[in-house]
């Protein structure tokens, strides 16, 4: 998805002892353009191959700082959360948040809200995880929100502020144990 660019160093004693250790890095320092620095992503370390370790994706999030500074008075920050399968089998949640021009009205926002669910449900029905993460990261899923929301109402920003990889498809979510059985003598 990203390429193989290397993006950090992890100390260990054992190479194995590095897997599954989850490794943070901004988008800005990946694609060497500081105007993404606010995104943070999320990535597990998967195999170790000599002194390289090769990670997964685990999610992305916009740092709260900024966040918060897309916060204004007298504005109403609707947000909303979305489980999506891809294509590929992976169950991604997206939390979307649009910031409006002005408070807007319970229904505004809820219509803004199911409408946003909605986008996102349509568009990732037919992506795999890479195209899903890059339609995320690049922007361009919460440009097709800022489109038809801003019918509703007017709209300053829309940002998705958090993915996570929910379930991947080779691993079932944890079931319930069976019930104990009771053993007669």
């Amino acid at each position: 998805m990203f390429g193989r660019s290397p993006f950090g160093e992890t100390i260990a004693n054992d190479p194995e002892r590095v897997v599954g250790r989850i490794v943070e890095t901004t988008l800005g320092d990946l694609t060497n353009n500081f105007s993404k620095q606010n995104t943070k992503l999320k990535f597990r370390v998967d195999s170790v191959a000599g002194d390289s370790a090769y990670t997964k994706f685990v999610g992305h999030e916009m740092t709260t700082d900024y966040v918060r500074s897309l916060v204004k008075r007298r504005t109403s920050r609707i947000d909303a959360i979305v489980d999506v399968t891809t294509t590929d089998g992976y169950q991604v949640r997206i939390k979307p948040s649009c910031f409006t021009v002005k408070r807007a009205r319970a229904n505004q926002v809820k219509s803004i809200r199911e409408l946003s669910k909605r986008v996102i449900i349509e568009k990732s029905k037919s992506l795999d995880l890479n195209q899903l993460i890059q339609d995320v990261v690049q922007g361009k899923m919460s440009l097709d929100i800022y489109k038809e929301a801003k019918m509703i109402y007017p709209l300053r920003r829309v940002e998705v502020r958090k993915t996570e990889i929910v379930t991947e498809p080779g691993i079932a979510p944890a079931s319930p144990a069976p019930a104990a059985q009771q053993v007669s003598s």
